[in-house]
């Protein structure tokens, strides 16, 4: 007799729990967005001459300033999700459908620890050991593809944007790797063996039944490395040699910035009204953030007939 009163109050908190929870995210997400603003205000209204007293400070105002590094951060982090991606799909379509069982468990594992790794070691990663590395291949780039002004005048030491790139590639392919492994796995079993029992080689099954199921899962995961990309502080800091320019010149240092890097590089010596002028990239890199989730559901809410909720 007591068990339905019990089972109700029950239901009634957790789903109280569950609404507090999700008006909870919404505040946090007001106040953040409250708190920037209001930081970023005095930067936003003050004058060229106020803000030209920084001492680092390049451009007239606030949007002249912050426009170079939104340049440098999309561009970075679109070219580490190329990089990524394919290379994500590929193990996680092997350790899903080609892999032994055990040889499939061992790697999952790995992938996992792969994304365990702090940033920090990332960039001494790439500043020690991948530089070196990556300078023969951009000297052979720019000898051979130097007609192209993506891979013209290449100058060593590799500290430029494409080699940032390749480290913020390194550093989601683990994330989007195991969510992709994951909805993979998902697939029907009565898809798969419907499509071979009509013929279909392992490949053929695959495009015609895993990859279609997984489209929105794998758009999910370049989402979420996405976001880590643009958000990428210490690595790129430590591998890129920073500059303030609208450049596509993918070789040549001095070129680009990231928002998340230069706000880590002069946060410690910034005060005063500095400190709003770096808020306001922080700002932008918010709502940059925002609209690439936004776009990301928009994406998914397309294709839902072939979600895995379906």
């Amino acid at each position: 007799m007591r068990a339905a009163p019990t089972g109700r109050l029950a239901g009634r908190v957790f789903a109280g729990l569950s609404t507090g929870a999700g008006v909870l995210i919404l505040v946090t997400l007001a106040a953040v967005t409250v708190f920037l603003v209001a930081r970023a205000w005095p930067a936003l209204t003050a004058s060229s001459e106020e803000l030209e007293a920084i001492s680092w400070f390049e451009g007239g105002s606030v949007a002249q300033y912050v426009g170079p590094l939104i340049f440098g951060t999309l561009l970075a982090s679109v070219l580490a999700l190329a990089m990524a991606v394919p290379v994500s799909i590929g193990i996680a379509l092997f350790i899903s459908h080609y892999a032994p069982r055990r040889l499939a468990q061992g790697l999952g594992y790995l992938v996992d620890l792969l994304a365990a790794i702090p940033s920090v070691v990332y960039g001494l990663w790439g500043a020690l050991w991948l530089i070196g590395r990556l300078d023969p291949l951009f000297a052979w780039l720019s000898s051979t593809l130097g007609f192209i002004p993506l891979f013209a005048d290449y100058q060593a030491p590799a500290k430029n944007i494409l080699s940032a790139s390749v480290v913020l590639a390194v550093m989601i392919l683990p994330i989007i790797t195991a969510v992709s492994r994951e909805v993979f796995l998902q697939t029907p079993r009565l898809h798969e063996e419907a499509s071979l029992a009509l013929g279909a080689t392992r490949w053929e099954m695959v495009r015609q039944a895993v990859l279609p199921f997984g489209r929105s899962g794998v758009i999910s995961a370049s989402m979420l490395g996405l976001g880590r990309a643009l958000g990428e502080t210490m690595a790129v800091l430590m591998v890129i040699s920073p500059g303030f320019l609208y450049s596509f010149h993918l070789l040549q240092p001095g070129q680009n910035q990231t928002i998340a890097a230069n706000i880590a590089s002069k946060f410690p010596e910034a005060s005063g009204l500095s400190v709003s002028v770096l808020i306001a990239t922080g700002l932008a890199l918010f709502v940059i953030t925002f609209a690439v989730n936004f776009a990301a559901r928009w994406i998914i809410a397309r294709r839902a007939e072939f979600s895995g909720a379906n």
